[in-house]
């Protein structure tokens, strides 16, 4: 699938991507677990994985376990929680080092995620060094302000998938999100404006059965609309034209 551009050919194209926060709730990962298993809409879901909290007391061998199950059905994530399992953004310490401790603890257990989603949308320049140097493609960036987020909360803005420049010369593949459930469920049969529409959704809302709904009738719409491909494939094969500064991304 050779690129033209910063569009493959054959599309539009979507992706969808979960935030994996409750990994080790057996209620909740059934849920997902059946989800990535069906793959609605012929969409191969990117599973963005909270690691376990040793502090928190959860159990890594079952964490691992499931880890290596999502990794056979669909792309691979971490999804940094800085603060604790039910608070995402830092609140103290060296964001950036704590990526890298996540990386390198995954690493030498053999998962091996190509994807990062900073928990509650947290980028800045250390963050984004650290990414690019694991060798991930970042999510981090949205098409959209969240609106608990408060007016000087560090996001990283960005409305289509670029090259991020970062400093000494290293650069970082942005696949922005663009849509939640919410938006996708109102959007889909208006017009999708971005040209790569990336939908998430949180693990939590599957055991919602009216956000489980919504979401499964707006995966099926939006394969009408949209040509169904994965994260890791837009990462293997997508080469934006576009190149953005990192530090003019920042909103």
């Amino acid at each position: 699938m050779p690129h033209t551009g910063d569009i493959l050919p054959g599309g539009p194209y979507a992706v969808v991507s979960c935030h994996v926060e409750r990994p080790l709730d057996d209620a909740v990962w059934r849920r997902f677990s059946d989800l990535q298993e069906r793959r609605p809409g012929g969409f191969r879901i990117a599973a963005l994985l909270r690691p376990p909290d040793a502090a928190a007391g959860e159990d890594e061998g079952v964490w691992l376990e499931r880890a290596r199950r999502a990794d056979t059905r669909g792309p691979l994530g971490l999804h940094t929680h800085w603060t604790a399992p039910d608070h995402a953004r830092p609140t103290g310490g060296d964001p950036a080092e704590r990526v890298r401790r996540e990386g390198e603890w995954l690493a030498e257990r053999g998962i091996k995620p190509a994807l990062f989603c900073g928990g509650g949308w947290y980028m800045d320049a250390g963050v984004a060094r650290a990414v690019a140097e694991l060798g991930y493609a970042d999510c981090t960036g949205t098409a959209f302000r969240p609106s608990y987020l408060p007016e000087d909360a560090p996001r990283l803005e960005a409305q289509e998938p670029a090259w991020l420049e970062l400093a000494d010369g290293l650069r970082l593949l942005e696949l922005p999100t663009t849509h939640s459930i919410g938006m996708l469920g109102r959007g889909v049969l208006g017009r999708l404006r971005v040209p790569v529409v990336h939908a998430y959704f949180h693990d939590t809302d599957l055991v919602q059965p009216a956000r489980r709904r919504v979401l499964l009738m707006a995966l099926w719409l939006l394969a009408l609309r949209r040509t169904p491909t994965d994260l890791g494939e837009l990462q293997g094969r997508l080469r934006p034209a576009k190149t953005m500064s990192f530090a003019n991304s920042l909103g």
